[in-house]
Protein backbone atom coordinates (compact mmCIF):
# COMPACT_ATOMS: atom_id res chain seq x y z
CA UNK A 1 0.00 0.00 0.00
CA UNK A 2 2.76 2.29 0.89
CA UNK A 3 4.39 1.73 -2.28
CA UNK A 4 1.24 2.11 -4.14
CA UNK A 5 0.47 5.38 -2.44
CA UNK A 6 3.74 7.23 -3.27
CA UNK A 7 4.15 5.81 -7.24
CA UNK A 8 0.69 7.81 -7.21
CA UNK A 9 2.33 10.98 -8.90
CA UNK A 10 -0.01 12.87 -6.38
CA UNK A 11 -3.04 11.20 -6.67
CA UNK A 12 -4.87 9.07 -4.16
CA UNK A 13 -4.65 5.08 -4.59
CA UNK A 14 -7.34 2.62 -3.13
CA UNK A 15 -7.65 -0.51 -3.08
CA UNK A 16 -8.93 -3.77 -0.75
CA UNK A 17 -8.03 -6.17 1.71
CA UNK A 18 -8.76 -9.07 2.49
CA UNK A 19 -8.66 -11.95 4.65
CA UNK A 20 -9.86 -14.54 7.50
CA UNK A 21 -9.98 -13.96 11.65
CA UNK A 22 -9.06 -10.47 11.72
CA UNK A 23 -5.93 -11.21 9.55
CA UNK A 24 -5.27 -9.55 6.19
CA UNK A 25 -3.73 -12.00 3.62
CA UNK A 26 -4.20 -9.90 0.30
CA UNK A 27 -3.69 -6.00 -0.57
CA UNK A 28 -6.07 -6.02 -3.97
CA UNK A 29 -5.00 -2.49 -5.40
CA UNK A 30 -7.99 -0.60 -7.48
CA UNK A 31 -8.20 2.05 -10.03
CA UNK A 32 -8.87 5.00 -8.94
CA UNK A 33 -12.21 5.90 -10.88
CA UNK A 34 -13.05 9.48 -8.98
CA UNK A 35 -13.28 12.36 -10.97
CA UNK A 36 -10.65 14.83 -8.58
CA UNK A 37 -8.18 11.72 -8.11
CA UNK A 38 -6.32 14.18 -6.54
CA UNK A 39 -8.64 14.92 -3.78
CA UNK A 40 -10.51 11.90 -3.64
CA UNK A 41 -11.12 8.09 -4.29
CA UNK A 42 -13.51 5.66 -5.77
CA UNK A 43 -13.59 2.45 -7.13
CA UNK A 44 -15.56 2.06 -9.95
CA UNK A 45 -18.24 -0.46 -9.67
CA UNK A 46 -17.32 -2.85 -12.04
CA UNK A 47 -13.98 -3.24 -10.91
CA UNK A 48 -15.42 -3.21 -6.88
CA UNK A 49 -18.04 -6.33 -8.19
CA UNK A 50 -14.56 -8.03 -9.39
CA UNK A 51 -12.82 -7.71 -6.60
CA UNK A 52 -15.25 -8.89 -4.46
CA UNK A 53 -16.11 -11.89 -7.05
CA UNK A 54 -12.40 -12.55 -6.51
CA UNK A 55 -12.22 -12.18 -2.32
CA UNK A 56 -15.31 -14.51 -2.05
CA UNK A 57 -13.69 -16.95 -4.89
CA UNK A 58 -10.65 -17.20 -2.53
CA UNK A 59 -12.46 -18.37 0.96
CA UNK A 60 -11.60 -14.84 2.22
CA UNK A 61 -13.54 -12.21 3.56
CA UNK A 62 -13.39 -8.11 3.01
CA UNK A 63 -11.53 -6.87 6.21
CA UNK A 64 -10.51 -3.23 4.99
CA UNK A 65 -10.69 -0.55 2.08
CA UNK A 66 -7.31 1.39 1.64
CA UNK A 67 -6.60 4.54 0.46
CA UNK A 68 -4.23 7.41 0.34
CA UNK A 69 -3.58 10.82 1.21
CA UNK A 70 -0.85 12.51 -1.07
CA UNK A 71 -0.37 15.44 0.83
CA UNK A 72 -1.31 16.30 4.97
CA UNK A 73 -3.00 14.22 7.61
CA UNK A 74 -3.43 10.42 7.36
CA UNK A 75 -6.62 10.50 9.13
CA UNK A 76 -10.26 10.16 7.28
CA UNK A 77 -11.46 13.70 5.60
CA UNK A 78 -15.58 14.57 6.05
CA UNK A 79 -15.16 13.23 2.28
CA UNK A 80 -14.15 9.61 3.89
CA UNK A 81 -16.69 9.87 6.99
CA UNK A 82 -19.48 10.59 4.36
CA UNK A 83 -18.56 7.61 1.78
CA UNK A 84 -18.19 5.13 5.04
CA UNK A 85 -20.88 2.61 3.45
CA UNK A 86 -18.74 -0.62 4.91
CA UNK A 87 -19.10 -0.10 8.73
CA UNK A 88 -17.85 -3.61 8.95
CA UNK A 89 -14.34 -2.73 7.07
CA UNK A 90 -11.54 -0.91 9.00
CA UNK A 91 -10.41 1.80 6.58
CA UNK A 92 -7.13 2.43 6.16
CA UNK A 93 -5.62 5.89 5.31
CA UNK A 94 -1.87 5.88 4.09
CA UNK A 95 0.11 9.07 3.77
CA UNK A 96 2.45 9.16 0.68
CA UNK A 97 4.25 11.60 2.43
CA UNK A 98 8.20 10.18 2.79
CA UNK A 99 8.05 12.53 6.57
CA UNK A 100 5.30 10.61 8.21
CA UNK A 101 5.61 9.63 11.67
CA UNK A 102 2.87 6.64 11.01
CA UNK A 103 2.30 6.50 7.29
CA UNK A 104 -0.70 3.95 7.78
CA UNK A 105 -2.91 4.06 9.87
CA UNK A 106 -6.49 2.76 10.04
CA UNK A 107 -10.08 3.61 11.47
CA UNK A 108 -13.23 2.44 12.29
CA UNK A 109 -16.04 4.84 10.40
CA UNK A 110 -19.72 4.76 11.87
CA UNK A 111 -22.28 7.13 11.53
CA UNK A 112 -20.49 10.25 11.27
CA UNK A 113 -17.40 9.60 13.54
CA UNK A 114 -14.32 7.94 13.50
CA UNK A 115 -12.01 6.25 16.09
CA UNK A 116 -8.33 5.06 15.16
CA UNK A 117 -7.76 1.03 15.46
CA UNK A 118 -4.51 -0.36 16.87
CA UNK A 119 -2.45 -2.29 13.62
CA UNK A 120 -0.22 -5.49 15.10
CA UNK A 121 2.31 -6.96 12.33
CA UNK A 122 2.73 -10.48 12.92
Amino acid sequence: MLDQARGAGGEECCGLLAGRDGVIARVLPAKNAAKRPESEYEIAPEELFRLMREIRGAGLELLGIYHSHPEGENSPSARDIERGFYPEAAYFVVSAREDAERPVRAFAIRGDGFAELEICAE
